[in-house]
């Protein structure tokens, strides 16, 4: 009867049945239990232990079961395993540690790293099942404390989830909370011990344009005042100390060039006495020298390879390629920061008031007279001082030999992003149109253009017809001309473009849409309980005129009237002018402002931008003769 009991109650524990109808809506996959346990045991020795129990309701809901663990020199996986139940709760499969896959972590752009993983790899019969996932590993880097992120996706519930941190020789720790307030999150730490709890967390809707999902949800950080890094000691309650300890242990020394390499770079910049103007030879030539490869190994994944090194081999990471253009800028008497960022399109803040391992990604500052030079030196076409949407307007960690300063890279917003547009169309009285077009862009869209100018005619043609423009059937391109300024930092688009049956031709009247080549199509999604607040992350403006000759044997009554809508979120202006009988022009300017507002301004917002997609699907009709 005993050893019955326990079985019911495991059964019952994990059947999905038992699962609260309330969890299940808008989840793809439920958390029964995520329990993380660290033992903190010394500054260079912690044990990371976790209990996941997840039910997968759905083939959508397989990616949140994360059934992984990533080793390598100094990770050692000591325990790890998984059971399979059905929707009953009972037990289908089992995976001993040696039943995972292992494979090595690196990526196509990665030349070489210790990093590897174990994973499972279970293909279902059936939904809904439940993965009881088990892992211990240690860990000689404390530099890492693991984050508590209780809700980690979109269409995900949490019946309940765990963060203990066990620091038996009480090592001083700082933490940082977030959106705690939000959320019944439960606190039952005691001392320099921590114990953390969420239940019955139902599962968020995603929703377009809103803030990144880590601003929204509950995370906590974790950061030792005594870490190890790799084997290198460390202290650091602020982000001088850490620079610092960085500067003097990552870095430093790291910089050495053989003479004739730095002859060659200070015969380069002869006669030149700008730093600024000697910045941009040294940047060039690097782009010229240097290809990016990823390195992973050991301390590697922090420290930069030698820049003798990279200067022998002609290849480096963003690490590498940073030092070595430090190295090179120094030969030349020119003062840089290597520096770290949280790259990636939706941007992401270094930490300003939290001082720890962060970042996936280094870029270099050069001080400039209070109007800093930012360099992406793992590009070897980017333009000088440029950064595109990848590093740009987010704070990040200047590494100099005082200590680590916060500084704010560059903001890429509203009219910085600009982008013109010209075309002379000349419309045909069979419906058929050809007309010749210009585009110049700028800020980020530049950064989202200049790269197509190493297209072939095959790539060209297919991002015009099914990128560009996938509104337009039976759309032709021709006489591909690309200008990129690098000084200017504008990229210019000069093309012929030809389009079959593209008004519709009556017996006495010719109908087409004004708007041939910057139509707005898409209408944000209608929420009919918006929970989020709204985010317009950059801004942007683009400007288009176009100018009309009309088909023979046709004329116009009359144009439509212009329009001028403006608001907080933006504008949108369209206007018509007759230049003579057979010509007329078309301006149209659309705009948004990088803004954050509340949930209920959505509503408007989306009024707005469906108003604009019926403006730019504005149709006039010619007349015969």
């Amino acid at each position: 009867m005993l050893c019955s009991n326990i079985f019911s109650q495991e059964k019952q524990n994990l059947s999905s049945i038992s699962i609260p109808k309330e969890l299940k809506e808008s989840a793809n996959a439920i958390i029964r239990l995520n329990k993380t346990i660290i033992d903190v045991e010394t500054i260079d020795h912690l044990v990371v232990k976790q209990q996941r129990i997840v039910t997968v309701l759905n083939k959508l809901g397989k990616k949140h079961i994360n059934a992984y663990k990533h080793y390598n020199n100094d990770t050692k996986i000591t325990k790890l395993s998984a059971i399979i139940y059905d929707a009953l709760g009972n037990k289908i499969k089992k995976y001993s540690k040696s039943d995972f896959q292992d494979v090595s972590a690196i990526d196509g752009g990665t030349l070489y790293s210790d990093s590897r993983v174990k994973f499972l790899e279970h293909t279902p019969t059936s939904y809904p099942y439940t993965v009881v996932f088990e892992s211990e590993y240690k860990n000689s880097s404390t530099g890492f404390i693991p984050k508590w992120f209780p809700i980690e996706n979109y269409n995900l519930a949490i019946e309940k989830s765990i963060y203990i941190l066990n620091n038996p020789k009480n090592i001083p720790f700082r933490k940082r909370e977030k959106n705690f307030d939000v959320f019944s999150i439960k606190n039952s730490s005691t001392g320099n011990n921590l114990n953390y709890s969420l239940t019955n967390q139902l599962a968020i809707r995603p929703e377009y344009y809103t803030l990144n999902f880590e601003e929204l949800v509950p995370n906590m950080s974790i950061s030792l005042d005594s870490f190890s890094l790799k084997g290198i000691k460390g202290n650091a309650k602020n982000w001088k100390e850490f620079g610092k300890w960085m500067y003097n242990e990552l870095i430093n020394g790291r910089n050495q060039l053989s003479p004739s390499t730095i002859s060659k770079v200070k015969q380069l910049v002869k006669g030149i006495n700008n730093s600024a103007d000697k910045a941009k030879v040294i940047y060039e030539y690097v782009q010229n020298k240097t290809r990016y490869i990823s390195v992973q190994v050991d301390i590697g994944g922090w420290e930069p390879i030698a820049a003798n090194k990279v200067d022998e081999v002609g290849y480096g990471d963003c690490k590498g390629l940073t030092n070595y253009t430090k190295a090179l800028l120094d030969a030349v008497g020119v003062k840089s920061h290597y520096s770290i960022v949280w790259a990636g399109n939706a941007k992401k803040n270094v930490f300003k008031d939290f001082s720890s391992m962060q970042g996936n990604h280094v870029i270099l500052n050069i001080p400039n007279n209070g109007n800093d030079i930012w360099l992406e030196c793992t590009s070897q076409t980017i333009p000088f001082g440029f950064l595109g949407d990848f590093t740009d307007d987010r704070d990040v960690l200047v590494i100099t030999p005082e200590g680590g300063v916060i500084k704010r890279t560059p903001a890429y917003i509203n009219k910085d992003n600009l982008q013109l547009t010209k075309a002379d169309v000349t419309l045909l009285p069979n419906g058929n149109i050809s007309a010749h077009f210009e585009r110049k862009s700028y800020g980020t869209q530049y950064y989202d253009k200049y790269s197509i100018e190493e297209f072939t005619k095959k790539e060209l043609n297919k991002y015009y017809k099914s990128t560009v423009w996938d509104y337009n059937n039976n759309l032709e391109v021709d006489n591909i001309k690309h200008s990129n300024n690098k000084e200017q930092i504008e990229f210019t688009e000069d093309l012929d473009v030809k389009i079959e049956k593209f008004a519709t031709v009556r017996d006495s009247s010719y109908l087409f849409k004004l708007n041939i080549f910057n139509r707005v199509t898409g209408i944000p999604k209608k929420y009919r309980n918006r929970q989020q607040p709204l985010e317009i992350e950059r801004g942007f403006t683009d400007k288009d005129e176009f100018i009309f000759t009309l088909p023979e044997g046709y004329t116009f009554t009359s144009l439509p009237e212009k329009r001028n809508i403006t608001n907080k979120f933006g504008a949108y202006r369209i206007s018509f002018e007759k230049i003579n009988n057979t010509t007329f022009n078309y301006k149209r300017e659309f705009s948004l402002i990088k803004g954050i507002h509340s949930k209920e301004d959505y509503k408007a917002y989306r009024k707005f931008r469906k108003t604009v997609v019926k403006y730019d699907n504005l149709r006039i009709e010619l007349i015969k003769l």
